[in-house]
């Protein structure tokens, strides 16, 4: 908060949308206060505990939490725009919530326009990066598609260092250059010269992503549904919570009502514990009082 400037408009924009928003995996907003300190803990913070990689099954409670909060919000016409693991909060149970609505923005009926400057730039959609402006949820399964080969790898899925061309390169790497014939209507956006690439053809992702080969199968399909370059091909939040990726978690998760948190399911329970980066040698108890 700078005193002078007053109250940022996206910190507005971030109230009133969150004033709607009441989700288990939702930052709840009870109030809003004017404080110099905070405390916060992110996924990115917890990933750094653990290179190389989350336990598998660590990743598919938070992906189930990300997914859950994503489906939420795009029932509600609302798209989160930026999408990363700084901006996902874990508790110390490892109860996963979307935060920073400062860029989120409800889309309205009929479609609109939006900025194409969103999303930090790892984990920005390759239609975003061409410059498209009229994108929708699809543009947030990229973003939760990045964070899901992050926390399986232990490292950024498309690490841009310079600008928009390195990131579309890395991303093209993967996906091969697209063309009208993958993509209806991508050489028409305005950043789309496929001289400035290497022509390449699309890779398994396995190849890449090298921990997917020890890995069930339903793991790379559902990054591969995720990770598609034309946006319309982009699998749903809600479609992707009923991918066989998550077959394993016990059935009652799938019929929680939206306030109930995953982990009051019986057997829903992280390998490693967040509560021991917290503050090692507390109790949950202590913790919690």
């Amino acid at each position: 908060m700078k005193t002078e400037e007053g109250v940022p408009f996206t910190a507005i924009r971030e109230a009133s949308l969150l004033k709607g928003l009441k989700h288990a995996n939702i930052v709840l907003l009870h109030d809003i206060i004017h404080t110099r300190d905070s405390l916060t803990f992110h996924l990115a913070q917890y990933m750094t505990q653990h290179p190389g990689g989350l336990h598998s099954h660590n990743v598919r409670i938070f992906m189930f939490q990300l997914l859950r909060g994503l489906c939420y919000i795009h029932s509600r016409r609302i798209l989160h725009r930026d999408l990363k693991p700084q901006n996902l909060l874990i508790s110390y149970l490892g109860e996963l919530k979307l935060a920073d609505f400062g860029l989120a923005r409800s889309k309205s009926i009929p479609s609109q326009t939006f900025s194409s400057e969103v999303v930090t730039l790892w984990y920005r959609p390759p239609d975003v990066l061409l410059g498209s402006t009229d994108y929708s949820t699809a543009l947030d399964m990229w973003g939760a598609g990045c964070i899901f080969i992050e926390m399986l790898q232990g490292a950024p899925a498309f690490p841009g260092v310079t600008d928009v061309f390195e990131q579309l390169q890395k991303i093209w790497t993967v996906l091969g250059v697209p063309s009208e014939d993958n993509w209806p209507g991508v050489s028409l956006l305005p950043n789309y010269k496929p001289e400035w690439f290497h022509q390449s053809e699309p890779k398994q992702f396995r190849a890449v992503w090298k921990r997917l080969n020890q890995l069930p199968y339903k793991t790379e399909d559902l990054v591969q549904r995720m990770l598609k370059g034309f946006p319309a091909d982009r699998i749903s939040a809600q479609d992707s919570l009923q991918h066989p990726y998550f077959s394993t978690l016990p059935p009652p998760i799938m019929h929680l009502r939206d306030t109930v948190s995953v982990f009051k399911v019986p057997g829903v329970h992280l390998e490693t514990e967040v509560r021991d980066i917290f503050n090692p040698g507390k109790s949950p108890e202590t913790l919690h009082e």
